[in-house]
């Protein structure tokens, strides 16, 4: 199966890091009709009381004024390429080089295997090194073959069993 890389866009903002803070953040994104692939949520190092919530995607109009009410916003500082596939040895080191050997520095990996199909989101400083970073993974051969290129961002809800809904910013898993 063919690696499909897909531009998405991130939500960001603060969590009250109390019992139910995070439920608050996601209640209000159930009730404006989203349905999300990705989550992160951490607790900060140097705030008391005060995490950090990640979400994709926020599509709708409605959506986008229930992030709003979550104290939710478009991160402008993170461009995020989503990564899926079927899962194979060695496939996150293929990838990680393929934009290493690009010149292009990730700020941040997230990956998760479900099964036999893998996701990963990886951000970067600029929205030319995402461009950048697409293209050489479009170039990767994994089973022999190129790539097959997804173009544009991603708005398509993705079959529930294809979803991921939790994963680490500081550990990806490595092949």
């Amino acid at each position: 199966m063919a690696l499909k890389v897909t531009k998405v866009d991130v939500w960001a903002g603060d969590v009250i890091d109390s019992p139910g803070g995070l439920a608050e953040v996601l209640e209000q994104l159930a009730k404006g009709g989203e349905s999300i692939d990705f989550l992160i949520a951490r607790r900060s190092d140097k705030h008391v009381k005060v995490g950090k919530v990640f979400v994709t995607p926020v599509t709708s109009g409605k959506g986008k004024e229930a992030a709003g009410r979550a104290a939710l916003r478009r991160a402008t500082k993170l461009f995020t390429l989503r990564i899926e596939g079927g899962d194979k040895t060695g496939l996150g080191s293929k990838i990680t080089r393929a934009i290493g050997n690009a010149g292009i520095n990730a700020k941040g990996v997230s990956a998760a295997v479900i099964g036999n199909q893998f996701v990963a989101y990886i951000s970067f400083d600029s929205e030319q090194d995402a461009d950048k970073a697409a293209a050489a993974l479009n170039r990767l051969k994994v089973n022999g073959a190129p790539q097959k290129r997804a173009a544009g961002r991603s708005t398509a809800k993705k079959p529930a069993t294809k979803r991921a809904t939790a994963g680490t910013r500081s550990r990806a898993r490595r092949r």
